[in-house]
């Protein structure tokens, strides 16, 4: 009897494809009232820059989406729900020779599938200065860069973008590794990353959204099909991390041009049935879709109350 397609052996399951998060996202919107959708930053090509010396030689710097821990701003600890008090709204950096406690609480991570506890997931500089130490990269750059997630392209492009070129030429950075959580930080770092390499910096961005980082158009993309808040490796896996630091290395070592994407050969878990549940409104009551609208209002109000305080 003839098999078919669909009976061979190591056919992938339909949920086994990246998620849809432009899709999603647009329709979880809809869902809940608010009927104008929302314009993703949309390329064809991409600026590329070669790296301009060995890696074991180049200085290398980390930008970052997510916030620095305030006990001040609410609950921002593991599983914590959405806080727009964390936000914040200027870039901001940080000494690489410190430690830091980093959260991502305010922002539109996977909080079905992943819980925030480990924040080696989305901000690697443990795994950079191990690199550096062992010589794998000439050396870390004295300063990490915090990246506002804004909706906004005009202010990513205006403001935030050209401040963090602007601290990169100060540190004199050869390369920059880029580290996005929610899905408009998939797109506020690609932005980065786009005039960073226009202007002679090479850059990686590490991801999970792969819909809303290629249609930004990026040099470079490693894509790890994770939960998202995991951009750099599963949690309490430092194996995972050091090999999606690794494989995001090799991308800025051998590229041979822009909109290169390479995709992790790491799996979240065997069973991909975990994707169809980010903002899916066909599994959600209209009492629920009402509670978040609700919520969501709420949190806006907050997060303007705070992004007012500082502007």
């Amino acid at each position: 009897m003839a098999v078919t397609l669909r009976e061979q052996p190591g056919f992938a399951a339909e949920d086994d494809v990246p998620i849809p998060y432009m899709a999603r996202t647009r329709a979880y919107y809809t869902a809940i009232g608010y009927t104008e959708p929302y314009r993703w930053a949309h390329h064809i090509g991409a600026p590329f820059h070669p790296l301009r010396k060995p890696l074991a030689q180049a200085r290398v710097a980390l930008v970052t989406t997510a916030a620095p821990f305030d006990p001040a701003k609410g609950d921002q600890g593991p599983g914590a729900p959405y806080n727009g008090e964390a936000k914040f709204y200027q870039v901001y950096d940080g000494d690489t020779a410190r430690p830091h406690d980093l959260r991502i609480s305010h922002i539109a991570y996977d909080r079905i599938h992943t819980t925030a506890e480990d924040s080696n997931c989305w901000f690697p500089l443990p795994q950079l200065k191990r690199l550096a130490a062992a010589g794998r990269i000439g050396e870390v750059a004295p300063r990490f860069f915090g990246a506002p997630t804004n909706r906004s392209h005009r202010v990513t492009l205006e403001t935030d973008a050209p401040e963090i070129l602007s601290r990169c030429r100060g540190d004199r950075v050869d390369a920059v590794v880029l580290v996005p959580n929610c899905p408009v930080c998939h797109q506020t770092v690609s932005l980065v990353a786009r005039q960073l390499e226009a202007n002679g910096i090479a850059t990686v961005v590490m991801g999970c959204a792969k819909d809303i980082v290629e249609h930004a158009a990026v040099p470079r993309f490693l894509f790890s099909d994770f939960p998202l808040g995991n951009s750099a490796g599963r949690p309490h896996d430092p194996d995972s991390q050091a090999l999606t630091l690794e494989l995001a290395l090799r991308l800025l070592e051998s590229t041979p041009g822009p909109q290169t994407t390479m995709q992790s050969p790491l799996r979240w878990r065997d069973d991909p049935s975990w994707k169809r549940d980010y903002n899916n409104v066909d599994a959600m009551s209209r009492e629920e879709l009402a509670r978040r609208r609700r919520e969501f209002d709420a949190q806006k109000q907050r997060a303007r109350a705070v992004r007012d305080g500082v502007t």
